[in-house]
This record gives C-alpha cells, sequence and structure tokens, in this order.
C-alpha cells in the first residue's frame, strides 16, 4: 500500500505502534459512538485483532501529522454494503484533533487517491445524526445526502440515524477548483 501526504499530514499503513493510539482515542466514548463498526470499550487487543486482518480489498491509513510525528486517527475505503458505490469511507481522529481542519484534510486526500490512483467514479460515506460535524466534512468536499437509514452502531448496542452520502469524482473537482 502506498502512503499518501497532504499539507500537514502524512497517511501511511498502519504499523504495531499505533496500537496504544488506537486504544486511547477509540477508547473514548465520543470517538467510538460515531463509528458504527467499534465496540466501546475499545482496547489494545481490539486494534491488534483489527491490523491482523487481510486487507479483502481494504486501503486503510494511519493518520500521521507531519510536524512531529503524532499518531492521529484513521481513515479507509472499504467495500460498501448495499449499492451506490463500490467503496465506503471511513474516517476518525482522537477528541484532540477535533476542530482543526485535519478531517476535512485527510478526507480530501483519501478521496483523491480513490478517484485518481484508484480511477473509481464515486465513494459512499455515512454520518449519524447526532454527529454532523462529520457531515459538514463530507458535504464540503461535494457529498450529497443519498437516503437515511438506521445503522447499528457497535459502541451504543442500539440502531442510529446515519445519512448516507454520495461522493462523485465531478463533486469533488468541482469543490475543489471553487
Amino acid at each position: 500500500m502506498c502512503i499518501l501526504e497532504s499539507e500537514r499530514l502524512i497517511l501511511r499503513p498502519p504499523r504495531p505502534w499505533d496500537v496504544p493510539g488506537m486504544a486511547v482515542w477509540l477508547g473514548d466514548p465520543d470517538v467510538s459512538r460515531m463509528l458504527a463498526r467499534i465496540p466501546h470499550p475499545y482496547t489494545e487487543e481490539h486494534a491488534e485483532e483489527f491490523l491482523a486482518l487481510p486487507p479483502d480489498g481494504r486501503h486503510v491509513f494511519a493518520v500521521e501529522r507531519k510536524a512531529d510525528g503524532l499518531f492521529l486517527g484513521m481513515a479507509g475505503l472499504h467495500p460498501a454494503e448495499g449499492g451506490g458505490a463500490p467503496y465506503e469511507l471511513g474516517y476518525w481522529l482522537g477528541k484532540p484533533f477535533w476542530g482543526q481542519g485535519y478531517a476535512t484534510e485527510t478526507v480530501a486526500r483519501i478521496l483523491a487517491y480513490a478517484f485518481d490512483h484508484m480511477g473509481w467514479a464515486a465513494v459512499l460515506a455515512g454520518w449519524f445524526a447526532d454527529t454532523p460535524a462529520s457531515g459538514h466534512v463530507q458535504a464540503k468536499l461535494g457529498g450529497r445526502h443519498a437516503g437515511s437509514r438506521l445503522r447499528f452502531c457497535a459502541a451504543r448496542n442500539a440502531e442510529v440515524l446515519c445519512h448516507d452520502m454520495l461522493l462523485t469524482r465531478a463533486d469533488f473537482l468541482r469543490k475543489q477548483a471553487a
């Protein structure tokens, strides 16, 4: 897998030394409750199991800050469940890194990779109704509402209203040019 760079970030393959950071950042219920597949509490064992999974079509990147090499979170693309696009975008950052533009920078770089390197025309993403900041990130980058549904959230052990977004190459390029 390749290494991607943006102005402030390096997106690289996850490594074993990311495990403690994953456990700390995903162990925060404010982070885990925003993600469909992450249980709470989240432990180092969960992180190790995740890193040991075979790729199975997934493109997973650790998000690292260039300035100091600090692990901020993860992002990636995995085969989507259902229709609309073949891949779904997922991303998370530790709470101390929210509100600093890192999520937008991360998602923009992942989308550029999906559209330019992989040649995909569209990617799906979603956000829970009580996490509108994620929806703003996706909309900023050209995401369009593609429906809403109940989606299981492992950390909450409940079905939660999720807004699906379709991010197309054409809309992404239009937003980048604006």
